[in-house]
């Protein structure tokens, strides 16, 4: 990938640039302002693991940035580039995100500088359980104080290896499980999390296609069907985000951006294949069916509609912004867009769906699988066999009064069954999540619209989530 320009912010920064450029169209006390912009609290660790015949030392984080909601909730993210600036920017990011989908928490992260590829799983099980030993006993992983989840380089396998530790050293917390959310569903998991940023980047551009004021704004027309898209990273939430879009939308996928370079089609890539492809070969290299290039970042360039970055921070930057041909960039990851970007991008007219808001699916979930966890009962479980007999009731006075009748009509077989069927866990998850994606980008685009001093998504939801902040630390007295 190539390096930023020198004068580039870096994430941190970029995150204080796009805060300070809020605050400053709005009302705020100065004492307020600064509490909420600060980050509260960062513990960094340094531990041990006896590994191959010698102790290997590991340097950890977990930064807590604002209590105004407790318990704060952050993911956990294994990277060798893990530093306490970025461990900040994201606990910032969290703050904002859980307040503009209004999801009950502070925010906060961690990180565990590593690369997750150079060890094999019981190395990284004993790795993974001393780093939640040392937050643990300090209470920076609790039900009810601190929640993490999974982040790049992590996923369900570790969350599992973390609540089990947890009830190890808390065994008698009936609530142990809800002390980490993005665990199997056989650990205490929520059916729909592992796809739930995916498909909440999904259920954010179906809501910005449901408003032709917006989809103007982006220079664009129609619907998601046939929109030429590039997804830079095919990881967990680039892959559904892709995939989702690909087969239920009618979006063509024409470039897929890897570590090992891109493939480029214009008649557009099958998601699954690419998958199944990087999976059993670690990479994009080799893939028959479409151009590959070995510079991946010269094809965010290339034109398309629609722009998913879903992988680093900063790969839209000074030094390729003047370039990027989409319309519509939606940031999956956190911060792909640098603040210099993001003006160069808003003056050419590209609109940009911000990160607090597209990749909230996630912590959406989350909120609904520590709400499961607490309740210690599977959504569903109670109302989904009488809401079948109710709508069975209704099927059969139809058919009675057809067959009173004498009419020559018959309900379909499909309707019967859709009809008929009860929620379970999984629909009703994809229930909440669209519901939650709806309504706070309708938030957003009452700021963006209704005032003339915003000029841009990001900024808007800036606004939105930094009120909430405020009324909450006003209510507590601050």
């Amino acid at each position: 990938m190539s390096a930023a320009p020198v004068n580039e912010p870096t994430f941190r920064e970029s995150v204080d640039l796009m805060y300070n450029r809020a605050v400053a169209l709005m009302d705020l006390p100065p004492g307020l302002e600064e509490k909420i912009r600060v980050c509260n609290a960062t513990y960094m660790v340094r531990f041990g693991v006896r590994l191959r015949g010698q102790i290997q030392t590991f340097v950890g984080y977990r930064s807590v940035h604002s209590e105004h909601m407790e318990p704060v909730k952050g993911g956990i993210r294994y990277a060798s580039a893990v530093d306490q600036d970025e461990v900040e920017a994201l606990a910032a990011l969290m703050t904002f995100k859980c307040a503009l989908v209004e999801a009950p928490f502070g925010g906060s992260k961690g990180g565990l500088c590593l690369d997750p590829r150079q060890y094999d799983q019981h190395e990284l099980e004993q790795i993974t359980r001393r780093f939640a030993y040392e937050l643990i006993k300090r209470d920076l992983i609790h039900p009810s104080q601190n929640v993490p989840a999974p982040d790049m380089g992590t996923g369900e396998r570790e969350m599992a290896w973390i609540a089990d530790q947890y009830a190890r050293m808390n065994t008698t917390d009936i609530n142990a499980r809800a002390c980490v959310t993005g665990k199997p569903l056989n650990a205490g998991g929520i059916a729909g999390r592992v796809e739930a940023t995916g498909r909440g980047v999904q259920y954010a551009l179906r809501e910005f296609f449901r408003h032709p004021e917006d989809i103007a704004a982006a220079g664009l027309e129609g619907s998601l069907d046939g929109k030429r898209v590039i997804v830079q990273g095919l990881g967990n939430v680039g892959y559904h985000a892709a995939k989702f879009l690909q087969s239920e939308d009618g979006c063509k996928i024409t470039g897929i951006i890897e570590h090992d370079g891109a493939l480029f089609s214009s008649g557009g890539l099958d998601v699954e294949k690419v998958r199944n492809w990087i999976i059993s070969h670690g990479g994009i290299t080799g893939y028959p069916d479409a151009n590959h290039t070995a510079e991946g970042t010269a094809v965010l360039e290339e034109e398309c509609d629609i722009l998913i970055p879903a992988a680093l921070e900063g790969v839209i930057n000074l030094s390729n912004a003047d370039q990027i041909k989409a319309k519509l960039i939606i940031e999956a990851a956190n911060g792909p867009v640098t603040a210099g970007a993001d003006d160069i991008l808003r003056d050419k007219g590209v609109v940009i769906i911000p990160d607090m808001y597209a990749n909230a699916g996630g912590v959406t979930v989350s909120y609904f699988e520590w709400v499961k966890n607490l309740s210690h009962i599977r959504f569903g479980r109670m109302q989904r066999r009488q809401e079948e007999a109710r709508h069975q009731l209704v099927v059969d006075e139809l058919e009675r009064i057809d067959e009173a009748m004498g009419e020559n009509w018959n309900l379909s077989p499909s309707f019967k069954d859709k009809y008929l069927k009860g929620a379970d866990e999984l629909e009703l998850v994809r229930s909440g999540l669209d519901d939650t994606m709806r309504t706070a980008y309708q938030s957003m685009r009452e700021v963006w619209h209704s005032r003339a001093d915003v000029k841009d998504l990001r900024t808007a939801a800036f606004i939105v989530a930094i009120e909430k902040v405020a009324k909450s630390y006003q209510a507590k007295g601050l």
